[in-house]
């Protein structure tokens, strides 16, 4: 992409510090090594607080997982009832893996984004989403049957059937922009700050910044989350309840 210049130095979006290239497919290797990292930050936290659970007193961090899981819960409890607690697991390793990734930009890079936020490429969004509308159908045959989940269309009017296909279509791309949209922004500001202002400013900047940037990957990672559970709440009701 061609850089975007400025009188104080250039500022270069969507290029990756680190590209290979397989089969002719462009593989993002800052991507690929920053989502993994973030995966096994969750997988090492859940490991961690497996081994300290406990049914008396429970520490900081069974506190932090026993308070995200009552609130999916009470998520959950009301959009699908006693037959969501399956999506519980689901929810919870979403908040946190999203989470996480989002978090990863408060690490300094000055400019050089060696340790990009996964969900400031729109792939892993994309990839999350399609995977959570793909699953949401499948449980809205499950929980209707084939006539029910095609007649659902037609709700309430048959007219109304192009609308409601065009709604479960933008879906997906709704979830991916939603969280990469804020979350490429986010990061975009860091770089605006790193290319236009001296190194002791930018950091001064940054500083101030990323605290917000944080409680902006919080919010995200809760949306996508609480979005994931109404979705199946909806595709799993029946109109007659």
């Amino acid at each position: 992409m061609t850089p975007v210049a400025y009188s104080m130095g250039q500022i270069t979006v969507g290029d990756h510090v680190v590209e290979s290239h397989i089969f002719g497919m462009t593989i993002y290797t800052d991507v690929v090594w920053a989502t993994l990292i973030a995966a096994a930050i969750v997988l090492g936290l859940g490991f961690y607080m497996r081994s300290k659970v406990t049914a008396g007193v429970p520490g900081k961090m069974q506190l932090f997982y026993e308070t995200i899981y009552t609130q999916i819960k009470d998520v959950t409890d009301s959009s699908i009832g006693e037959q969501g607690a399956r999506f519980i697991p689901l929810a919870m390793t979403l908040f946190l893996f999203i989470l996480v990734c989002n978090w990863l930009e408060v690490l300094p890079n000055n400019g050089h984004d060696w340790m990009p936020t996964p969900t400031g490429d729109v792939n892993l969004p994309l990839a999350m989403s399609l995977t959570v509308i793909v699953w949401v159908h499948v449980e809205s045959i499950r929980a209707r049957g084939i006539r029910g989940y095609l007649a659902h269309y037609g709700t309430p009017y048959k007219a109304l059937i192009p609308i409601n296909v065009i709604e479960e279509i933008t879906k997906p791309v709704t979830l991916t922009f939603r969280l990469f949209g804020n979350i490429f922004s986010g990061g975009l500001m860091v770089v605006v700050m790193a290319s236009l202002l001296p190194w002791y400013a930018s950091t001064v900047a940054q500083l101030i910044w990323k605290p917000f940037d944080l409680a902006i990957g919080l919010i995200q990672a809760f949306i996508f989350a609480l979005l994931t559970i109404l979705y199946f709440g909806m595709a799993m009701s029946h109109e007659e309840h």
